[in-house]
């Protein structure tokens, strides 16, 4: 049974970083208040909103005296404060390695071609085709690896059958390389966890056409 809690996200329907908390949250079982930034109108960048987090980022998480931006860091905190299902394997090595996987996402591939990325290349006067094909690029040479990382480990999911923290950020930039038309055929292993995780109620819940906030 789903356990309600006092806490409050906010976040963006189409946010990968967001979509990666939410994901966690639903594997876990927990309920909590989920607060809307509208990235594209620039809401973020509002002064209530800095007040807030002065980062100006989504996801952000406020738990009590807990206050945690980063998406990394909001789930690593839920899966030691609420262990069960395990999202990372019980021996350091294999622990080593789901890190790796979600790392590639979250360090290489996401903060290239984040909005404020996108917006800056916008303001150097990159064209709207250039800056797809930057992200595309980007998106290409992250998944490219992780494929090849993947490649000699049995499914469904990126380390077995049941979701990690590996796949809670592969399948958000999945659904991100379709937003910019990025060519999947390559990438097998990618494609089977993505279409696993669709049949998946956490994954489906957070996905972002089922948000409140979407558009």
């Amino acid at each position: 049974m789903p356990q309600d809690l006092e806490a409050k996200l906010y976040g963006y329907y189409r946010s990968t970083a967001a979509y990666r908390v939410r994901i966690a949250l639903g594997l876990k079982g927990l309920n909590v208040i989920h607060e809307y930034i509208h990235l594209r109108n620039g809401q973020q960048t509002s002064a209530d909103y800095l007040a807030i987090n002065p980062a100006g980022l989504v996801p952000y998480w406020i738990d009590a005296e807990l206050n945690l931006a980063q998406s990394i860091a909001i789930i690593e905190y839920l899966e030691e404060t609420y262990p069960d299902p395990p999202l990372l394997p019980k021996d350091p090595a294999s622990r080593a390695v789901v890190r790796e996987v979600a790392l590639a996402v979250c360090c290489d591939i996401h903060p290239i071609g984040n909005l404020r990325v996108l917006k800056r290349l916008e303001g150097l006067g990159v064209g709207e085709a250039d800056r797809a094909n930057w992200s595309r690029h980007w998106i290409d040479a992250g998944f490219a690896a992780i494929e090849e990382r993947l490649a000699s480990q049995l499914g469904p999911f990126a380390f077995g059958e049941k979701p990690s923290l590996a796949d809670i950020c592969i399948v958000p930039q999945v659904f991100n390389a379709r937003r910019f038309g990025v060519d999947l055929t390559p990438y097998p292993r990618i494609r089977e966890i993505d279409a696993v995780a669709s049949t998946h109620e956490a994954f489906a819940v957070a996905s972002p056409a089922r948000q409140p906030d979407s558009e």
